[in-house]
């Protein structure tokens, strides 16, 4: 498909009350940007450097920096003013630097630098996600930054087999060879409680571990049994968002054939392993065979269960399952094919096959060890249940998800409808965005204080309602992954990505083929202009737009509509999704 703006042209001249949501969802927008300008001043210097002790490892690295900035490309995307954006760059690239010239002392794997190539030496799926999430969605918002392209293009080959001296992948097997993977290759040994924790600290009396430690050796415990890495890991499939976006930004086959191969071999092992996903595959390619067999070893697999050491209580982390769907949503982006959301769908229907009534009512499991299933509690397990349901949109899908209230947004009817929740998710989110400034004024901590993940909770950044009801999105979250939603907009008279200023939007129904949209200008004397686009990467073809008894043609990525002063209607648009290779151009290119 041409990758251009469509000529179909939408004209609304009926003039609507501004209604509250609209009125809520600028608001929103603009505290959050006055938010980030007070949150980015207090804890960067004027090099970018994070105001905190720099460290390796899994409770404060590298990863927890990067997340510092989470949602600020995404809200410069959906319309916030550039300045975020700028402001953005100017810390990640800080982080960058600082994390490079940062070097561990014990710990062998951040010696010559925590960052190699501007991504991380070695280090697991699920903290390079979370570090990541930020910088994977910049593509949205400046997908013309050269930086990003030459980032995109060098970390894809870390492991599509590109770059001979990062030899995470093994093409033969299709695997990625450890848990712990990076720019300096795969980590083919058991990983140790100091791999993970860093170098040692003092803890009491100046910093306060997110984990509870009071102690650097609790911080060594916390870890101690985060061993079993070599061999490959579903938490990896993260990686696959290296390559969609090198996909996205160079429209390069190879970056689409290898995600493709790599998801495709998860769902040939699935199936292999009776509808469950491993969560350990051997160098040699079979399941189980770095773990004596056990398809659910590995760390955050499904036999992952741990010692607290500050209480001595067992904590169940199969933490792999609040990432692995997201691989295969990964390739349904890159492929259209509905049968990658049938592999999780499959997972998340057999473990319910082993509910059984405890304690008089239903429980299902979470984990899985060597006695069988365990970690019982109540509730179907639904681990990627809204996921599955969204990109299918089937109705037996719907029941997966239970009573969110999101969903019966979009998807009721008559008094099943949740009318009021986008005013009371907006307010939500302005609330937050309230305690977390009060959070920044009234932290008297000195930069000595700070470990990087301090600040994770005072980012003012609150974008979950927006996408929803904005994009009819899924929230971006810290997984690492790209944007999934039925519509994105752009600005043809700024040139730049997200909605006009003064523009609203209101996405209220979603069903496999029609997505409803409220499109509002809230400047009385001004007119406005949107191009409305089909998904985050133009993956969703639009055939029509209905607005009233008027329907357009449309055929293509994206339309255009002219908004009259102080003028709103509701568009019905009908589309077929998942039908175009996903890009990252604009919809003038």
């Amino acid at each position: 498909m041409p990758d251009r703006a469509s000529q179909a042209t939408i004209d609304i001249t009926v003039p609507m009350a501004p209604p509250e949501w609209a009125l809520l969802e600028r608001e929103l927008i603009r505290q959050q940007a006055d938010a980030i300008r007070v949150f980015h001043a207090k804890y960067f210097d004027e090099r970018g450097y994070l105001l905190c002790i720099p460290r390796w490892g899994g409770n404060d690295g590298p990863d927890d920096a990067g997340e510092n900035m989470l949602n600020w490309t995404m809200l410069y995307a959906l319309g916030g003013p550039s300045d975020v954006l700028d402001r953005f760059r100017h810390a990640w690239e800080g982080h960058l630097r600082q994390y490079t010239e940062a070097r561990t002392v014990e710990v062998p794997l951040g010696r010559e630098g925590m960052y190699f190539k501007e991504f991380p030496t070695m280090f697991d799926w699920f903290h390079i996600g979370e570090w990541y999430s930020p910088y994977a969605l910049l593509g949205l918002a400046a997908p013309g930054d050269r930086d990003f392209e030459h980032r995109t293009r060098r970390y894809a080959a870390f492991y599509n087999g590109d770059d001979p001296y990062a030899p995470n992948y093994d093409p033969k097997h299709r695997i990625i060879r450890s848990m712990f993977n990076g720019s300096r290759g795969p980590l083919l040994r058991k990983a140790t409680g100091l791999d993970w924790a860093g170098d040692p600290i003092e803890i009491e009396g100046r910093f306060k571990p997110g984990h509870g430690e009071r102690t650097f050796e609790e911080m060594i415990a916390h870890f101690k049994d985060y061993n079993d890495v070599v061999g490959d890991n579903p938490l990896n499939l993260g990686a696959t968002t290296l390559g969609l976006n090198a996909f996205a930004l160079t429209g390069e086959k190879k970056y689409r054939d290898w995600c493709l191969e790599y998801v495709g071999a998860w769902a040939e092992r699935t199936a292999e392993n009776g509808g469950l996903t491993p969560t350990n595959i051997g160098l040699n390619g079979k399941i189980g065979g770095e773990t004596k067999g056990k398809w659910y070893g590995g760390v955050y697999g499904w036999g992952f269960s741990v010692i607290v050491p500050q209480t001595g209580e067992i904590a169940h982390r199969p933490s792999f399952y609040t990432r692995a769907p997201y691989g295969f949503g990964n390739a349904l982006l890159l492929s259209g094919d509905q049968s990658y959301v049938d592999t999780w769908r499959g997972v998340i229907s057999k473990v319910n096959e082993n509910g059984k009534r405890l304690k008089g009512q239903m429980q299902y499991p979470r984990s899985f060890g060597d006695k069988g299933w365990y970690n019982f509690q109540p509730g179907p397990f639904d681990e990627g249940a809204l996921e599955v349901y969204y990109w299918s949109m089937k109705a037996d899908d719907r029941s997966l998800v239970g009573d969110d209230p999101w969903v019966r947004f979009f998807s009721g009817k008559g008094r099943s409808k949740n009318d009021g929740y986008p005013v009371d998710a907006l307010r939500s989110d302005i609330e937050r965005v309230r305690r977390r400034v009060e959070g920044i004024h009234t932290d008297d901590t000195a930069p000595d204080m700070r470990m990087s993940d301090d600040m994770n909770d005072l980012n003012p950044a609150s974008i979950d309602a927006l996408n929803r009801l904005m994009l009819g999105g899924i929230p971006t979250g810290r997984v690492g992954y790209p944007l999934h939603c039925r519509v994105r907009y752009f600005d043809p008279d700024r040139r730049r990505p997200g909605i006009p200023e003064d523009v609203a939007a209101l996405v209220d129904e979603m069903t496999a083929d029609e997505t409803g949209l409220t499109l509002v200008n809230l400047n009385q004397l001004q007119p406005r202009t949107v191009v409305v686009q089909g998904g985050a990467y133009g993956e969703h073809q639009v055939v029509s737009v209905r607005g009233g008894e008027k329907s357009s043609t449309v055929n293509d990525r994206s339309f255009t509509v002219r908004l009259a002063p102080g003028a709103g209607a509701h568009l019905l648009i009908k589309m077929k999704r998942y039908a175009n290779p996903p890009t990252f151009s604009l919809p003038w290119a």
